[in-house]
Formats: structure tokens, sequence, C-alpha cells
């Protein structure tokens, strides 16, 4: 059975309902991830937990260190990824206090962020189409009905760089653009689970309608607070529904694979010390 991994984002630092918890300290090729990973059951069924800002919320979205956090994730046997996130609406019909489960990603980050585990003498491309596992949307959508949860299921996120919400003209861009939701950490997230070839999906839970919206010209901490500490509680029930139906779920889908005709450069042109770094993400294909 799939061991399935959470990554809680902005007013999800926790998951109830785990039995035989332990805290993993995890340091990996690519430094430290944004904190002590937490293992336990669910229902019988293993997940492994990870608050992306850490567990104080102290770490800025630029900041966050996601090689690790994935790489960390891959080494502790994970195969599947459910993430959340608090977000902004840029639309009038997805609404604060609505999830959403995004379909596809643009992105707007200033490429400061590590967005790959390659280099360093290896290339590989990965295929990026359909940045989320579409089995993993799926169960989640419809886990989230049946919740009474207010669920879109399909719709584009956005990644900006933050830390700061957007000006006025460019939350007026991104609609015109045909955006549905505007964040600033799933993109960094979904493009290494591919590469570790872990199945990722994404949960945005709306707290805001952005600054474009007559009436919400100023997005504020506050407001985001009180509405997230309401996403927060759903989210935390949902988990409890997911997890046991991911985990028994064998994968159909191609993020297993998704290295199997990625790779370019030969073995025998790979640097000793990448082939050790990464032995746990392409190792199967270059022993």
């Amino acid at each position: 059975m799939a061991k399935i991994g959470i990554i809680g984002g902005s007013g999800l630092y926790k998951v109830d309902g785990i039995s035989g918890i332990k805290e993993i300290k995890l340091e990996t090729p690519f430094g430290l991830p944004s904190d002590n990973f937490i293992t336990g059951k669910i229902d019988g069924f293993e997940v492994v937990f990870l608050p992306r800002h850490g567990r104080s919320h102290d770490v800025i979205p630029s900041d966050i260190n996601y090689r690790a956090n994935i790489y960390g994730m891959k080494n502790l046997g994970v195969e599947k990824i459910v993430s959340f996130g608090a977000c902004g609406s840029l639309k009038e019909n997805i609404k604060p206090g609505d999830f959403l489960i995004p379909d596809q990603l643009v992105d707007r980050t200033n490429s400061g962020r590590r967005a790959t585990f390659f280099g360093e003498g290896i290339v590989a491309h990965i295929p990026f189409a359909e940045p989320f596992c579409n089995e993993l949307r799926k169960v989640v959508y419809d886990r989230a009905l049946e919740a009474g949860i207010a669920t879109h299921n399909k719709g584009t996120y956005i990644n900006i760089e933050g830390p700061a919400f957007s000006t006025k003209a460019e939350s007026h861009l991104y609609r015109s653009w045909g955006m549905d939701v505007i964040g600033m950490t799933n993109l960094v997230e979904a493009k290494l689970a591919r590469e570790a070839e872990i199945c990722y999906c994404t949960v945005a839970m709306v707290t805001d309608y952005d600054c474009w919206y007559p009436g919400h010209e100023s997005v504020t901490v506050e407001m985001i607070v009180e509405c997230m500490n309401k996403n927060s509680s759903k989210a935390r029930n949902l988990v409890k529904t997911i997890v046991p139906e991911l985990a028994k779920r064998k994968r159909a889908c191609q993020c297993g694979n998704a290295l199997a005709t990625s790779i370019i450069t030969p073995k025998e042109a790979v640097p000793g010390a990448t082939l050790k770094k990464l032995d746990i993400i392409i190792g199967k294909y270059l022993k």
C-alpha cells in the first residue's frame, strides 16, 4: 500500500487523527527541510506530514527549501503527496472559503527558487503538460464534495513570487489571462514531485478575492487568517478521509515513471557525486 505525504501550507500546521506519531529530522543532500517530518498512521495507513513554512510559520515562500522537502518525502518512501495552501481567488464564483483542485499552473516567480534536482553534470527534461496527478485530483475532489465542502474540480493556479500580495494592476492582468487562483508555493513542489516520480496534487484553499474585487482592494493578513482558520478545520477533516483511500489505490498513472524517457545524459558522463546524491531518484535508471 502506498505511503501518503501531506504538505501543509498556511493554516494547516498539523494533522488530526494520526496514531503512533514519530518526529523525524532529516538532513538531505540539498540541506534541511522546512521542519521535522511527522510520521504515523491514519486508520492504519501510513502518512508523512510536513508543514512547508515550518510549524511556527517562519519561512517565507521564496526561502522554502523545496528540494529538501520533496527529497525527504521520497527518502521516507512516499508515493503520493497532497498539498494544502491558502490562495486568493481571481474569479467571482470561486469564493473565500471554497476549495479548488487546480489542474494547471502558470509560473510568475523570479526563477530564484531551485525547481529541479538536476544539474551538476546531469540533464533531464520531465513531461509537465499535466502538472498535477489526475488520479489524486479526482479522489480529493470527490471526498471534498462528500464532506460538504464547496469545491471546484479544475482551474489554473498562478504562482507569484511573494511574499507581497499583488498590485491591483497585476491582479487585473492575471484575470485577463484567465487565471483562477493565485498563490506563492505550489509550482516548485509540483515540478520536483514529478522529477521524484511522486504523484502530486494541490488543494487550494481560498481565503480572499485578491485585490481586484470591489470591496477587497486591500488584502490584509487579518482577513486571510480569519478565513484560513475556517479552512483549516475543513482541511484536517478532509485529510482523514483521503489518506485511507489513496493508500489503498494502486497507481495507474504515469507519475511513477516520469523519468523513463527524460534523462538525456549517459551514465558514464555523470559525476559520481551527482549519481550518489540522486540515487533514490535516478538509481533505477542508471544502475
